[in-house]
């Protein structure tokens, strides 16, 4: 089980493929088994690297509270103990965030960023109906088959988990085989609570691909047409009919766009 010394804690790692370095940056509540997907797409073509953010799965957890700041340095951190000075970022979600924060902290080590279904945070966030977020972020029965089944029908649309039985099922099996922690999901909560980037999303340098579900009723595609107009030269792909999870909803289109951005052959 690989783990790396970085920024004081020891993270979980993966490295899939070699060629130039990718990493993926997972979001709240969530590790490196939430790129199933990506991985068999993005190696052929890149070093992958994923990895648990700290208090997640085989990643230790440190102190609490912690802020973005905090997991963009453990990130930032990982790429130094892999001895990777530039690499490609693609963050989702919080890990968007985690993405922007490490960009705007250490510019030197961005080759190109992808932001999935993110925001800049803040006052001007376009937030979910108030239900949403409640179920989304309340810590009652965070481990539960029952959380994990309501947690899908936010994150997916109604018409993938209809037509895709099998899929929902592995989906339910794989989160359940990743149990997190409250103490880690509060404070990852927080954390997300008081990231706010806007003011200083303009000095992003690195070429930027901003991707949203035209469905996500999570983090509205509002918020990433939003962050794409802040972001010089950045472009917005919006994937038709995928909501929050639209790596896993829309995988083929997801990568395909990702590869096409990053100059690989899809």
């Amino acid at each position: 089980m690989p783990r790396a010394l970085a920024n004081g804690v020891r993270l979980y790692y993966e490295t899939h493929g070699t060629g130039a370095p990718l990493l993926l940056i997972a979001g709240l509540g969530v590790g490196s088994w939430i790129w199933y997907k990506q991985i068999p797409a993005f190696s052929p073509h890149f070093q992958t690297i994923v990895f648990d953010n700290r208090g997640i799965g085989a990643s230790e957890s440190g102190e609490a509270p912690f802020t973005m700041r905090t997991l963009a340095e453990d990130a930032a951190a990982l790429l130094g103990a892999l001895g990777i000075k530039r690499a490609h970022i693609l963050g989702a979600s919080m890990g968007g965030f985690i993405t922007q924060e490490l960009a705007l902290m250490y510019p030197a080590l961005v080759e190109r960023l992808v932001l999935v279904c993110t925001s800049f945070g803040g006052p001007n966030h376009v937030p979910a109906s108030p239900e949403i977020v409640h179920a989304f972020l309340s810590p009652e029965g965070l481990n539960t088959e029952e959380r994990v089944r309501a947690g899908l029908t936010i994150a997916f649309t109604p018409r993938f988990l209809a037509e895709h039985p099998d899929e929902v099922e592995d989906l339910v099996r794989r989160r359940l085989a990743h149990p997190v922690s409250e103490s880690t999901f509060l404070a990852q909560i927080h954390a997300v609570m008081a990231f706010d980037v806007e003011d200083r999303i303009s000095a992003l340098q690195a070429p930027t691909l901003v991707i949203t579900g035209d469905a996500d009723i999570l983090i509205p595609p509002e918020n990433s047409r939003n962050l794409a107009a802040r972001i010089p030269n950045a472009r917005l792909h919006v994937i038709e009919g995928a909501g929050h999870a639209v790596f896993i909803e829309q995988a083929d289109a997801f990568n395909r766009a990702v590869l096409e951005f990053l100059g690989a052959t899809a």
